[in-house]
């Protein structure tokens, strides 16, 4: 059982079903549907734990195909060589049937669970990191860039699973991903989030390793073209701020987001302008890659607790100035009741008359 949990590599998993969290509970909740004006919350618990155990079962599903298809590389590198396939665990055959039986039952859990949308996201995201940026990474060192887009990817499950359960048409992918309305934006600029995230992260930790990445035959920046290595660490570790900002824009977080997120990414910038600036060396990219550690959690908590409206609502649930009447949710109560009424009348005139 330990050799199956270890095809799965738990820990990432962990962190993608974490990002996947997140938008489903950064999603601005539609005022008709708050627990104020309905006796019910309007997002499902259910829906949730269909999410989180779907985005597992895919996410195991595209880590135990990438362990079947590079063992020969795995074991040739110090943080892989330990890996279940490496040391004989596991047969490939049982290696296969497991990635393929987590992926049906986690894209089939997000289909029935959730909604097909997300659905068609699993999948896209096993294919993209197994199909796509596994064997890349032998040809070129675009192969990072593919990778951060798989780790885009489960921001916007997330935030596709809440717009689900808000969805007032058909709830199909225009309506969940590309409203008109722009109401889509939030759940685009997470994805933006984690995959800029990708790049300082990985950078600084295939820096410390790049020796090892050469003599596997694997191409990563971090050896063919250390300069640029470190240019697109700072790059990306700069788009932090405007991404931050336009979470508060687009009405996700308060705009108070914008000045407490500052200074975690104003800390991640000079910890990757120092990476770039000393080329790697002198603890550089050990600063980095833990900044980058510490940098994701701490900006998404403190998203999560700026969440757009979430403390006026607690506040008038706790002060109960939500329920005055004066304002304008107590004016569409009322207009709606005068035309329930003016409906429920007609309708026992129209059978009076018969």
């Amino acid at each position: 059982m330990a050799a199956f949990l270890s095809l799965s590599k738990p820990r990432l998993t962990v962190l993608i079903v974490l990002t996947a969290m997140a938008p489903y509970a950064l999603y601005p909740v539609p005022e008709m549907l708050t627990p104020s004006m309905t006796e019910t919350p309007s997002l499902s618990p259910l829906t949730l734990l269909f999410l989180t155990t779907g985005t597992a079962l895919c996410s195991a599903s595209a880590n135990a195909l990438n362990m079947l298809y590079e063992p020969g590389t795995d074991a040739k590198m110090s943080r892989t060589r330990n890996r279940p396939l490496v040391r004989g665990l596991v047969s490939p055959r049982l290696a296969a049937l497991f990635a393929l039986a987590a992926g049906a039952a986690g894209v089939g859990a997000l289909y029935f669970g959730v909604n097909s949308t997300v659905s068609w996201l699993g999948l896209s995201n096993i294919v993209l990191y197994a199909g796509v940026y596994t064997p890349l990474k032998a040809v070129t060192a675009l192969n990072t860039w593919v990778g951060a887009v798989v780790g885009g990817i489960p921001p916007l499950m997330g935030w596709a699973a809440a717009a689900g359960e808000a969805a007032t048409r058909d709830g199909s992918c225009r309506e969940l991903l590309f409203a008109g309305d722009g109401s889509s934006a939030g759940g685009w600029l997470l994805a933006a989030l984690l995959f800029a995230w990708q790049f300082p992260h990985f950078m600084a930790l295939s820096w410390t390793i790049r020796d090892e990445y050469r003599a596997a035959g694997l191409r990563m920046l971090a050896w063919t073209n250390p300069a640029r290595n470190g240019r697109v660490a700072l790059r990306y570790s700069l788009a932090f701020l405007p991404l931050c900002l336009g979470l508060c824009a687009a009405g996700v977080t308060e705009w108070s987001f914008a000045a407490t997120s500052l200074p975690v990414n104003l800390w991640l910038a000079a910890q990757a302008a120092r990476f770039w600036r000393l080329g790697g060396h002198g603890g550089s990219a050990r600063g980095l890659f833990w900044a980058s550690v510490w940098h994701l959690p701490s900006v998404m908590i403190l998203a999560l607790l700026q969440k757009k409206g979430m403390w006026s609502r607690a506040w008038r649930s706790v002060c109960g100035g939500g329920d005055s009447g004066d304002g304008e949710a107590g004016v569409w109560e009322y207009d709606e009741l005068d035309e329930m009424a003016g409906m429920t009348a007609a309708r026992v005139e129209s059978l009076g008359g018969r």
